[in-house]
């Protein structure tokens, strides 16, 4: 066959497009939302920060190995079809799962509706912020700053009877302005109410509670709250092993097609429809589940439309993978290429600064992925703000190569890397003084530098530090520090700062915590000794000229010695014609 034949670099970029575009556009739809559903079924954020934690250490282990073994046996395009089909599978049943009360999954739709005046702020969170400024811990509280009296808020239920609720009054009075914070929790009883509940008949007790507990009364010898976090956990488990491959076997089936054709330096075009996806996937999900009642059908609540949308469009991605172009070369070994990259990185000073910035910006970024919606909801923000908050985040990420090429001419690449470092700092402790469902809109804006600035810098470092042919290996060392393991101890950490101390203090001491790097990095990096970039084409002519030369000397060496040996036999036979 001939190699014009075999070879089609545009239909190429165009299917991998299309397939990141899909699949990115499937995440968007339910993995920016997952945190916000866990906390609907009643997780606590330490609960939700080990489950998030376990999903990204599974990844960094898996990924690697899914992706040689379905290389050693080449069975790459059965590898990407058995994930989407596995994720989009276990997606559909976690919705099954009940939640840790009845009434958990729609208080928060319901307390969303409530009227209230244009002066009163309405937050959703184990952890809310008074207006007095302490924290103050209630199960999916409202904080209303209001006057100095009593107020009753009403809530409405599909399956309760209307009833109201008498809330306390905690005022907080100072020289400036005088505010007041209450709290309405639900669907725990207070206090004085707990005698009512004792009235109630037995009968209607026990249902309500085997209604709540469903297939967790099968797991005995633990409460009903540690059932509910080992199903979730074992869940996001089997879905992490089901999906973790699909990245790492697509990129090296696409990348060896286009270095066999000669066209490698094209590869990372690809990318670029991967955040697309994924702004349009969130954004769009976002609307549409902002525009649907709390309940889609009779028990169904309308947050099981993210894991529908991401199963939908994972099952459109199948037919792009039977025509997808994969290449198979036997003789790229990428362990090896990964061994290898390690040690060029961790022989560097700056390349090694580079990769701790990486994963202290993992751990910054995990804090904001699982828990800024939580934050915004306590701040009455809907799934259309939160949606449209995060596609702009992405979209500002696409329009840093707008302005890279200014920012390079002021900026060196190792000051990008500590601005990008930095933004993400002043985000995260702008997070922290929410008022509003758009007032995060500003921070996004700064993702262009937190996103886009930081990893042109990591690929700037990349190339200076890489060997020819190394390059996407080191790349992945620094999207496996940042990506997985930083974001994996990330939420392990946040949290437990979540728990313990609120999601304000945990923005602000991600903020603190970065800030403190940025202002370490640029002294770190002066004394970094600075190492000569090898010009490797200066080299090769280098190495080509010198093989010259001495193929042409080797070449005159034999002409002198055979025409010696000419005049010698030509002398030779003279003397016996004589």
């Amino acid at each position: 066959m001939k190699r014009n034949k075999q070879i089609n670099i545009k239909r190429a970029l165009a299917l991998a497009g299309a397939f990141n575009f899909l699949l990115s556009c499937a995440r968007g739809c339910l993995l920016p939302f997952l945190t916000l559903y866990f906390r609907q079924l009643g997780l606590t954020p330490t609960e939700t920060g080990i489950v998030m934690g376990t999903k990204y250490l599974i990844c960094q282990v898996w990924s690697p190995v899914g992706s040689l073994l379905s290389k050693h046996y080449n069975k790459r395009r059965v590898v990407i079809n058995g994930c989407l089909v596995g994720s989009a599978a276990v997606a559909l049943l976690l919705p099954f799962i009940p939640p840790v009360n009845v009434n958990t999954m729609n208080s928060t739709c319901n307390t969303s509706e409530l009227k209230v005046s244009p002066t009163e702020i309405v937050g959703f969170s184990g952890v809310t912020q008074p207006a007095n400024g302490k924290d103050s811990v209630s199960h999916f509280g409202v904080t209303f700053p209001v006057k100095k009296h009593h107020y009753k808020a009403e809530e409405k239920s599909d399956t309760m009877p209307q009833k109201k609720i008498t809330v306390q009054v905690s005022s907080s009075t100072e020289k400036t302005n005088t505010s007041t914070s209450f709290h309405i929790s639900n669907p725990v009883p207070a206090r004085n109410e707990r005698s009512k509940t004792k009235d109630l008949p037995k009968e209607k007790m026990s249902q309500g509670e085997n209604e709540g507990s469903g297939f967790l009364d099968s797991l005995k010898g633990m409460d009903i709250q540690h059932q509910l976090f080992f199903l979730i956990l074992i869940a996001v488990s089997v879905w992490e092993v089901a999906s973790a491959p699909l990245d790492w076997t697509m990129d090296d089936g696409l990348y060896e097609y286009l270095d066999f054709a000669d066209a490698a330096d094209r590869h990372s075009s690809a990318g670029v429809w991967g955040l697309l996806g994924t702004a349009c996937g969130v954004g769009g999900t976002g609307l549409l589940v902002s525009q649907l009642s709390c309940r889609v059908a009779a028990e169904t609540p309308r947050s099981v439309v993210h894991f529908f949308c991401y199963a939908g469009l994972a099952a459109l991605t199948l037919p792009v993978v039977f025509f997808l172009p994969l290449y198979l070369n036997k003789k790229h070994g990428r362990a090896n290429g990964l061994l290898k990259a390690v040690q060029l990185v961790r022989g560097s000073p700056r390349a090694l600064l580079c990769a701790i910035t990486t994963l202290l910006v993992g751990m910054g970024t995990s804090a904001v992925d699982n828990f800024l919606l939580w934050q915004m909801q306590d701040h009455r923000s809907t799934e259309l703000h939160m949606g449209f908050s995060l596609a702009l985040g992405l979209l500002s990420q696409l329009a840093f190569p707008l302005i890279a090429g200014r920012l390079s001419k002021v900026l060196s690449p190792a000051r990008v890397l500590t601005v990008g470092a930095a933004s993400l700092g002043v985000q995260c402790f702008y997070y922290s003084f929410l008022w509003g469902p758009w007032a995060v809109l500003p921070a996004q804006v700064l993702s262009c530098f937190s996103g886009g600035a930081l990893w042109w810098a990591v690929q700037v470092q990349c190339d200076d530090v890489a060997t020819p042919g190394a390059e996407r290996s080191v790349r992945r060392v620094y999207t496996a520090l940042s990506l997985d393991l930083g974001r994996g101890l990330g939420s392990f950490t946040g949290g437990f700062v979540a728990q313990r101390l609120g999601l304000v203090w945990l923005f602000r001491l991600v903020a603190l915590g970065l800030m403190v790097w940025c202002v370490c990095l640029p002294l770190l990096q002066f004394k970094a000794p600075r190492q000569r970039r090898i010009n490797y084409s200066r080299l090769l002519a280098a190495d080509a000229s010198e093989a010259s030369d001495s193929e042409s000397e080797q070449e005159r060496d034999w002409l002198d010695k055979a025409m010696e040996d000419g005049k010698s036999n030509n002398n030779y036979g003279r003397r016996i014609s004589h």
